[in-house]
C-alpha cells in the first residue's frame, strides 16, 4: 500500500495517469506517515487529486476549506463528473433544511468543500465534532495571511477551529507563499510536526511583460489593441468593480469578443452563469476583479491582462497563473500608468480601520455590534475573540506595515528593466539565469541573424532590440 509502486498501481487504476505530477508522490507519502504537510506547488499541476488520491486510501471524510462558492461549486462538479458522488459544497446556497440535512449525513460524504465563515458557525463545527475525520485541507492556504487579518478574519479562526477537532491530520496547499509566508500560516494555526514540499513558483510557458501607459486614453488604447490580436481566451483582472464593468462596455462596443464582467456585485446565479460560458467557450473573455478571478479554472487561457497593478507579488502570480495550465505559450501583461499605485494605497488606507475607528467601536461596541458593514464586521470578529484595544490596534498597524512593504515589492517588479523572471523568482528566493526571447520584456538581448530575419523580422545590422519591441512584435501573431 505504502510502496511507490502501489501509489503508481492506484494512480493509474483510479486516475488513468501512468505518472505523478511533481510534488503530488511526495505529499502523498508524508499524509500516509500522518505528518501535516505544506505544499506549494504551481497553479495547474493538481492540488486536487492530491486530497482525492488520499481520501480513497483512508476511505474517510475530507474536510476542503476553501475560499468561494464558486470555486467549491466547480470542484464539486469536476468531482462528481470523475465519479465522486459523495462530495457536497456546504455553503450558503444551501436552504435550512437543505443544511440541516448535509450536516445530519456528513459522515456519508467522502469530500466536503467549506468556507471558514460556514466552519466558524457553532451547529456547523459541532456536527464535524460528530465525524471521524480523515484530513482537513486548507486549499488557497495564503488566504489566511492576504485576507484573514483585515478582510475576513474567520480565516483567522481556523486554528480555533482545528483545536476544537483535536488537530486532524493537515494539508495546506498553495500556488505561492514565501518562506516568511509559510512561517507565518504556520504560527497562526499552531501547527507542529508539518513537512514542506515546495517547488517551484516558476511557469516558464508564461511570457512576462509591463507596458507602460501615457494615460487612461493610451491604456484603454492598448488594452484594445491587446485583445484584438491576442488568441481567446483571456482574463482582464481590475482592483475596482466599477472600472471592470466600463472596461467591459467599452470591450462590447469597440471589439467583436464576447465579453462578461465577473464580481462581487454579481448574484451567485449570473455568476455561476458567466462561469460555465466562459469554461465552455461562448465567452472570450473575462473582467474580473481578484477574488473572483481565482474562481475560474480553465486550463486553455492564453493571455492575462492587468488593468490595474496588483497589490502584491504573491497575488501576481496567483493571477497569472491562470494562463496557459495546458502548458502551451501564454502571456501576462500588466499596464501601467504613472502612479497607479495611488489607487493600491488608497485601498490599503480604506480597508484597514485606524486607530481612531477601533477605540470609537470599543467604546462603543454594544450600540455597534449587530450594524452590517465590512469595517464593523471585522473589529467585531477582534472583540468577541477577546483582542484588547491595544492589541487590535497592533493588528491592523502591522497589517498596514506589511501592506505597504508588498505594494512597494510589486512597484519595484514594475519599474524593473533587466529579465522580469528573475526578479519575480528572486523574491521566492528562487534563482534564474535561462532568459530567452520567450522569456520576458525585461532585458536587452543578442540575437543572431536569422533569428531576428525568421522570427521578428528586423533588419540584419540590428543585433539588439528593446524586448518591448519584441513584444510589440508578438502582438502581431497568435501565441502557439
Amino acid at each position: 500500500m505504502n510502496s511507490d509502486l502501489s501509489l503508481q498501481e492506484k494512480l493509474y487504476y483510479w486516475f488513468g495517469f501512468t505518472d505523478f505530477r511533481p510534488g503530488q508522490l511526495e505529499i502523498l507519502k508524508y499524509l500516509n506517515l500522518g505528518r501535516n504537510v505544506f505544499g506549494v506547488l504551481p497553479t495547474g499541476t493538481g492540488k486536487t487529486l492530491i486530497y482525492q488520491f488520499f481520501g480513497k486510501l483512508i476511505n474517510k471524510p475530507i474536510v476542503i476549506v476553501s475560499p468561494l462558492i464558486s470555486l467549491m461549486q466547480d470542484q464539486v462538479d469536476r468531482m462528481r463528473y470523475l465519479g465522486e458522488k459523495k462530495t457536497i459544497a456546504l455553503t450558503s446556497n444551501l436552504n435550512f433544511n437543505e443544511k440541516k440535512k448535509v450536516l445530519n449525513n456528513l459522515n456519508k460524504y467522502n469530500y466536503i468543500y467549506i468556507s471558514p465563515e460556514m466552519l466558524s458557525q457553532e451547529d456547523v463545527i459541532k456536527s464535524f465534532k460528530n465525524i471521524d475525520l480523515g484530513l482537513f485541507v486548507i486549499d488557497e492556504v495564503h488566504c489566511i495571511i492576504q485576507w484573514g487579518p483585515d478582510f475576513r478574519p474567520d480565516y483567522l479562526n481556523l486554528k480555533n477551529v482545528i483545536n476544537y477537532l483535536n488537530f486532524p491530520q493537515i494539508l495546506m496547499l498553495t500556488a505561492t507563499a514565501s518562506s516568511k509566508d509559510r512561517s507565518s500560516i504556520i504560527n497562526i494555526l499552531n501547527l507542529s510536526n508539518v513537512k514542506f514540499v515546495t517547488k517551484s513558483v516558476n511557469r516558464s510557458n508564461i511570457m512576462l511583460s509591463v507596458k507602460y501607459c501615457d494615460d487612461k486614453e493610451d491604456k484603454n488604447n492598448k488594452l484594445l489593441s491587446l485583445v484584438n490580436k491576442f488568441k481567446s481566451p483571456g482574463i482582464i483582472y481590475f482592483s475596482s468593480k466599477k472600472i471592470a464593468n466600463k472596461i467591459t462596455n467599452l470591450l462590447k462596443v469597440k471589439t467583436n469578443l464576447n465579453v462578461e464582467a465577473y464580481h462581487s456585485d454579481l448574484d451567485s446565479e449570473n455568476r455561476y452563469r458567466i462561469q460555465h460560458q466562459f469554461m465552455n467557450n461562448h465567452l472570450d473573455l473575462i473582467c474580473a476583479t481578484s477574488a473572483f478571478g481565482m474562481g475560474i479554472d480553465k486550463n486553455d487561457i492564453r493571455y492575462v491582462i492587468h488593468y490595474h497593478m496588483p497589490s502584491n507579488i504573491e497575488s501576481y502570480i496567483q493571477e497569472i497563473g491562470r494562463a496557459g495550465r495546458d502548458g502551451l505559450s501564454s502571456i501576462a501583461i500588466i499596464l501601467y500608468q504613472d502612479n497607479d499605485e495611488t489607487l493600491q494605497y488608497n485601498l490599503l488606507i480604506n480597508n484597514i480601520p485606524d486607530d481612531s475607528m477601533v477605540s470609537f467601536y470599543y467604546d462603543n461596541y454594544q450600540s455597534l455590534k449587530n450594524t452590517v458593514e465590512d469595517k464593523l464586521d471585522l473589529l467585531k470578529y477582534y472583540y468577541d475573540h477577546h483582542y484588547s484595544l491595544d492589541e487590535t490596534k497592533n493588528v491592523f498597524k502591522l497589517r498596514s506595515f506589511e501592506q505597504n512593504n508588498n505594494l512597494n515589492a510589486m512597484i519595484d517588479y514594475v519599474d524593473n528593466h533587466s529579465c522580469r523572471r528573475n526578479k519575480l523568482l528572486s523574491y521566492f528566493n528562487e534563482s534564474f539565469d535561462n532568459h530567452d526571447d520567450k522569456c520576458c520584456d525585461g532585458n536587452e538581448t543578442i540575437l543572431d541573424d536569422s533569428e531576428l530575419l525568421n522570427q521578428h523580422d528586423y533588419k540584419k545590422d540590428n543585433y539588439i532590440k528593446n524586448w518591448h519591441q519584441i513584444i510589440d512584435s508578438l502582438f502581431n501573431k497568435p501565441l502557439n
